[in-house]
């Protein structure tokens, strides 16, 4: 070692506790309910005496942030991950006054009621993974809290409708141009609000699954052309600004899970001229992946 003496500073911090588990259970006569959420819990402090000096003074300990989430969730209950992550971030501001921020992420286990006959379940649950939702709420103190809510893991599939071409013709192109092909992606949206106050997370959640569902699939009897994976994306992303006034921008990824056809003709020696089956090779990777994010404009804004 040098002995060089190296000026430095901290310029950002936090730490919390990640992968807090609970199942909220309630019970309304024979009806019961339940949400299962995983919460990280993130706290930044007025100080850095605790890296600078090794000072534990300050610090609020992860186990106490773990119970913290146990006993809020017991005492006030989850309605939505949204308003449980505003009250825990309000929790630690108001509780510790060297606390100066927090950020709390919480997702939420899909658990759906069982139908039986075309009938809801009081009690029995089956985890229907279409997608996971999740929310990242940030509030530092004397400001309000930020919010943002999304989705993942929104596997979709349509067979036909979707094309892609007049693109880049270059040296170094070997796609060619396809005028109808599967379309087939892994959706990941997030969305930001522009205020918390009187919003109904549940039902915004629902609606830009909705707006999503709606541009990629169009109409269930015909159906909506894609011209490409950017177009629809962006569209989508339109359709749920237009349809939850709350929302002030969204991101949307969507990655091309490609189904390449099965090369039948190294069969020479196999009929397949009657056979109407299309066969297809799953291949997840590589894979394209298409981002964008729109915000409404400043004329727009509630």
């Amino acid at each position: 070692m040098s002995g060089e003496i190296v000026q430095t500073e901290i310029i950002d911090s936090g730490y919390g506790k990640k992968f807090v588990k609970l199942l909220q259970l309630r019970r309304e006569g024979k009806i019961h309910y339940v949400k299962e959420v995983e919460v990280n819990t993130e706290l930044t402090l007025n100080n850095h005496r605790d890296y600078l000096f090794g000072d534990n003074s300050d610090i609020v300990a992860t186990d106490s942030q773990k119970n913290t989430v146990y006993i809020l969730a017991r005492q006030y209950g989850i309605q939505s991950i949204e308003q449980f992550a505003i009250l825990l971030c309000n929790h630690f501001l108001n509780k510790y006054q060297h606390v100066v921020a927090t950020k709390v992420y919480i997702e939420e286990a899909p658990w759906k009621r069982i139908e039986i006959d075309g009938q809801e379940h009081v009690h029995a649950y089956l985890l229907s993974k279409t997608c996971t939702r999740f929310c990242e709420i940030k509030q530092k103190r004397n400001e309000i809290p930020h919010a943002i809510s999304g989705l993942k893991d929104l596997r979709v599939m349509k067979t036909t409708m979707s094309a892609f071409k007049t693109f880049v013709n270059d040296e170094y192109r070997t796609l060619p141009d396809v005028d109808d092909r599967l379309f087939c992606t892994v959706v990941e949206a997030r969305w930001w609000y522009s205020t918390v106050q009187n919003v109904d997370f549940d039902k915004a959640w629902e609606g830009v699954k909705t707006s999503i569902l709606k541009v990629f699939a169009g109409a269930p009897d015909t159906g909506i052309f894609s011209p490409s994976v950017q177009n629809t994306l962006y569209l989508a992303e339109k359709e749920a600004l237009a349809n939850i006034p709350h929302i002030d921008k969204i991101e949307m990824t969507l990655p091309n899970v490609h189904y390449f056809s099965v090369d039948f003709n190294r069969f020479p020696k196999l009929e397949f001229s009657g056979c109407q089956n299309e066969i297809y090779m799953p291949t997840d990777k590589p894979s394209g992946n298409i981002r964008a994010a729109i915000q409404r404009k400043p004329s727009a804004k509630l």
